[in-house]
């Protein structure tokens, strides 16, 4: 793998038997993997099939991204599962963080939002964040768990985003500059 290209690896553990791979459009590596096996039997996988990602990182670099390109109701459904084990253990993980509780996580397939927090502590996440970087989705979770504290955007909520992720400014332009072009592949 590149040297100066940071590659991210995302592990989902599931009910499954076996190990497989998967190379995302935006070039994450997707390894899904049995909820009981060790993290060195993962890790040696991955080491493994090293080549065989530098190959697929290479193709998924070449292959032009198309705009156009609607997502079908199976691949938002499958965002939608993965988001439902992927941001609630983020969610177990920056809560104790930020220093809050939180009552029911909801996935959604929204048009117009990638979170939200009710007055009840409830936590609404858009599945089109399994889309995006596994940074970007730290900081929609850290954005609404802070909601638990400051129910507004004002200095003080800014202030609590800033003191769990110093560097949210950078993922909340991402989403800025790219969010339009992902939530378009839903709505076509």
């Amino acid at each position: 793998m590149e040297e100066d290209r940071k590659v991210c690896i995302r592990i989902i553990r599931s009910n499954r038997k076996t190990l497989s791979l998967e190379i995302k459009r935006d070039g994450q590596v997707l390894v899904r993997a049995p909820l009981w096996m060790p993290d060195k039997d993962i890790s040696n996988f991955v080491q493994e099939k090293t080549q065989w990602i530098r190959e697929h990182l290479e193709q998924v670099k070449e292959e032009p991204l198309n705009p156009n390109e609607r997502l079908s109701d199976e691949e938002i459904k499958a965002l939608a599962e993965q988001a439902l084990i992927v941001i609630p253990e983020r969610v177990r993980y920056y809560a104790p963080l930020v220093g809050v509780t939180y009552g029911r996580i909801t996935i959604r397939n929204q048009k117009s939002r990638w979170g939200s927090c009710s007055a009840n502590g409830n936590l609404n996440f858009n599945c089109l964040l399994m889309l995006t970087p596994p940074e970007v989705i730290d900081y929609v979770v850290v954005h609404e768990l802070c909601h638990r504290k400051e129910m507004n955007h004002s200095s003080r909520f800014w202030a609590e985003v800033e003191k769990v992720l110093p560097d949210y400014r950078k993922y909340e332009k991402w989403l800025k500059e790219n969010g339009r072009e992902l939530v378009r592949k839903m709505t076509g």
